[in-house]
């Protein structure tokens, strides 16, 4: 890759760990070494079967459970710092890296903003890094040189439509 950029998806609709799994898949198909990470999701979803299949590493450093009127467990925190020090590393190999829902990682204070600032600085400039999630801190919107903002205008949440097997995870 000639120049890596920074790559944000951000917002309150849905799509933004899909616009990335289709970036990794494009650059998969150029044989490009993919390193795909989440912070939230856990076990079951369909790109944790497909990338590997596909050449990825696809790693998932959360217990899938909410935090929703809950702080994290220890074992959260735990699984946090490996994903961290697991990102670290893949920048060093890696032509496109991605942290998957990073912005609740920071946004619940799981990794400090020293941290983060301090990966991005790691970053070499030939690789891609994306970085997906709600509400992502300003100091990292700062240093993106592309923004994309999912916006929710209608959901089949609100409709009473649970999450689909194959189509939201």
């Amino acid at each position: 890759m000639q120049r890596g950029l920074i790559e944000i998806y951000t917002g309150d609709g849905k799509g933004k760990t899909t616009a990335a799994l289709g970036l990794a898949l494009r650059a998969a198909g150029h044989g490009y070494a993919v390193a795909f990470y989440q912070f939230l999701k856990g076990p079951g979803t369909g790109e944790q079967i497909s990338g590997p299949k596909l050449g990825w590493e696809m790693r998932q450093f959360a217990t899938g459970r909410w935090f929703i009127d809950r702080a994290p467990d220890q074992a959260e925190r735990d699984l946090v710092w490996q994903g961290y020090q697991a990102a670290l590393r893949a920048l060093a190999g890696k032509d496109l890296v991605v942290l998957d829902e990073i912005s609740h990682v920071l946004n619940l204070g799981l990794l400090t903003r020293e941290e983060m600032e301090a990966l991005l600085d790691q970053k070499p400039p030939h690789v891609e890094l994306v970085l997906t999630g709600r509400a992502m801190p300003s100091y990292v919107l700062d240093r993106a040189d592309l923004i994309t903002e999912m916006k929710a205008v209608k959901h089949p949440y609100g409709q009473g439509v649970p999450a689909r097997q194959g189509i939201e995870y």
